[in-house]
């Protein structure tokens, strides 16, 4: 395939998807069984039209006043009562009515746009919590906020200067030519059309050329940027191998490429504003010398004069931003279809058309024959099959990569199993709605993340109708209400970014806390205290403990020490269980179990020791 070839294509697919993008925000501008939207829209767009034609009608006042003051021609009746005066008044008047109308115009639409903004928000931020974890492992958070960011922004540009700027120079200009059409001459017309359409072709063509420019400049500044930030976050690095010149120049490289990339930006620029302004002028001077030989044949006024060279430069002047504003447009296109691109990203965990809701009576939780794998070439789980009794407590351990944690995923639905079953008192998990899955689970995972926001906001986001007294009691089942009393300002104390202003105990503590408060009948320990210190997990342990009193508790623990006291311990090993049993006859029948504690209890006295 050619580059000529693979341009148009690739120009093809651009204009394909900038139709879908624009399709798609339709139904937002007009929507279904929303009167009062639509109301709004057909106001906003007679306001508009008349803006419109009260601008086009300008001209003809000011050319009337002129005519009367040079004494030239036959004046209309309606401008003899009027007067000189009358008419600059009344040309002054329209010129603010345009102005009056075009604000009121934006005034009406404001309303709907906002709306449509909000709700396209909205969308897609529901829509991201609906995706799958597979999707949100693969994807930057950051990226997925910059994603909505810009497309709310496109949209709002988009609705701004399609509708308020392109349709109404659209509108203008069709007035305008049929003005000189049937006012003036066929002439006028043809100048007026090919001045337009010779600029638009070089106004897109140009920008199309500048638009790769100005995304090489982009492209070197987000280059010349990074290494900076590189550079800084690693400055220890760098005064450690005395490598401030090395990394100066590795710097200045950048800056050089981003350079090349301003300066051709910047002349380009220069290239696009004289040629547009050549073009203008080019048609402005052919029309106006069209009206000096009108004049001075006697067939034109001087007020028709005047009245050519203000329509010329009032259709001239939104045309100067033409270029701008066609980039603009392409960018927030392009902006759109990321955003409509990731609202068609299809969930891969969904509920089933009716499905009921979980009842959970008793809290058995079963895994028959399950296989899994997040690649289809690679399965993690291999035929697993457990039972967690009702009110009993199972620990699944294993090395590294065993599958240990993929089994909470697939017990709170983040996956769903490829073969055999997942059930809770029977029903299966992919035939109840996730909601009641979710309300039925508690998880308390290895490192909590909190909310930036209060302790008292993280607590009570467990169950967010919870009284205060309810908070409060989970804080103290959790030993930290004390600590939390103690500190300043009590349960209003911010926590941080990911709640790093506290400690991971604290965390893990208020982790709890959220857990208890939620009161669910199934509890999850995602290896819970394997990220702290022994003498912080020794003072949670017991808590852990209490809180799985009357739930079933499925624990996935790294440190065999806190699961002495399972009802049952399953060893996972390659996505098979190789063992399962209580701690004492595992110890006993000296297998793979025994093993890895013997591992860990000499670790232990080594630490001790040290």
């Amino acid at each position: 395939m050619s580059p000529r070839q693979s341009n148009a294509d690739l120009s093809h697919l651009e204009r394909r998807s900038a139709l879908r993008t624009i399709a798609r925000v339709g139904p937002y501008l007009w929507p279904e069984g929303q009167a009062w939207v639509k109301r709004r829209v057909v106001l906003a767009l007679l306001v508009l039209v008349l803006a419109k034609l009260i601008s086009v009608a300008t001209p003809v006042l000011y050319k009337a006043a002129v005519d009367m003051l040079t004494g030239e021609g036959t004046p209309p009746a309606w401008t003899l009562a009027a007067g000189a005066i009358g008419l600059t008044v009344a040309y002054g008047m329209a010129r603010l009515m345009t102005v009056g109308f075009q604000q009121l115009r934006d005034a009406i639409f404001a309303r709907v746009g906002q709306r449509a903004l909000r709700q396209l928000a909205l969308e897609t931020f529901t829509h991201i919590h609906r995706l799958s974890m597979r999707y949100h492992i693969t994807r930057k958070t950051g990226g997925l906020s910059r994603i909505i960011e810009r497309g709310v922004k496109g949209v709002d540009f988009l609705l701004r200067f399609l509708l308020f700027s392109i349709g109404p120079l659209v509108l203008e200009l069709t007035l305008v030519a049929a003005i000189f059409f049937f006012v003036f001459d066929v002439w006028y017309l043809a100048i007026v059309v090919g001045t337009i359409a010779l600029y638009v072709q070089f106004t897109f063509k140009v920008t199309e050329w500048r638009v790769k420019i100005r995304r090489q400049m982009n492209e070197q500044d987000t280059d010349a940027n990074q290494k900076a930030i590189d550079s800084l976050l690693n400055f220890e690095t760098v005064k450690y191998f005395g490598a401030e010149a090395r990394e100066a120049a590795r710097y200045d490289r950048a800056m050089e490429g981003y350079e090349a990339a301003a300066l051709k930006t910047a002349y380009s620029l220069a290239f696009l504003n004289f040629g547009q302004s050549f073009l203008i002028t080019s048609g402005l001077v052919g029309v106006m010398v069209l009206a000096a030989m009108g004049v001075q044949a006697g067939d034109l006024t001087v007020g028709d004069f005047v009245m050519v060279n203000a329509y010329m430069i009032q259709i001239t002047m939104p045309l100067n931003f033409l270029g701008t504003v066609y980039r603009e447009i392409r960018q927030a296109l392009v902006d759109m279809g990321e955003m409509f691109d990731l609202l068609e990203q299809p969930a891969e965990v969904t509920d089933k058309p009716g499905a009921p809701d979980l009842v959970c009576e008793r809290g058995v939780v079963e895994l028959r024959d399950v296989v899994f794998g997040y690649d289809a070439a690679r399965p993690i789980l291999k035929g697993v099959s457990l039972k967690v009794p009702a009110g009993g407590s199972v620990a699944i351990v294993g090395p590294s990569g065993s599958g240990k944690s993929t089994i909470g995923r697939l017990l709170f639905r983040f996956y769903d199993v490829k073969e055999g079953a997942l059930l809770i008192d029977g029903q299966d998990v992919r035939d109840v709605t996730q909601d009641s899955l979710h309300d039925a689970i508690g998880v308390v995972p290895q490192d909590t993340v909190l909310f930036n926001d209060t302790i008292y906001y993280n607590i009570a986001y467990g169950r967010p109708a919870a009284t205060r007294e309810e908070i409060e009691a989970a804080a103290r089942a959790a030993k930290i209400h004390d600590f939390i009393e103690g500190l300043p300002e009590g349960y209003d104390t911010m926590v941080g970014e990911r709640g790093l202003k506290l400690s991971g105990g604290e965390k893990q503590r208020v982790g709890i806390a959220r857990t208890l408060l939620k009161n669910p009948p199934i509890l999850l320990l995602d290896e819970a205290t394997s990220a702290l210190d022994s003498e912080t997990e020794a003072g949670i342990q017991s808590e852990l403990k209490a809180m799985g009193v009357g739930r079933t508790v499925l624990t996935i623990a790294h440190r065999l020490s806190t699961i002495v006291d399972a009802d049952e311990i399953v060893v996972l090993e390659h996505g098979r269980i190789v063992e399962r049993g209580r701690h004492d006859a595992l110890l006993t029948r000296g297998g793979r179990y025994a093993a890895m504690w013997a591992r860990q209890q000499a670790g232990e006295d080594n630490d001790e020791a040290a």
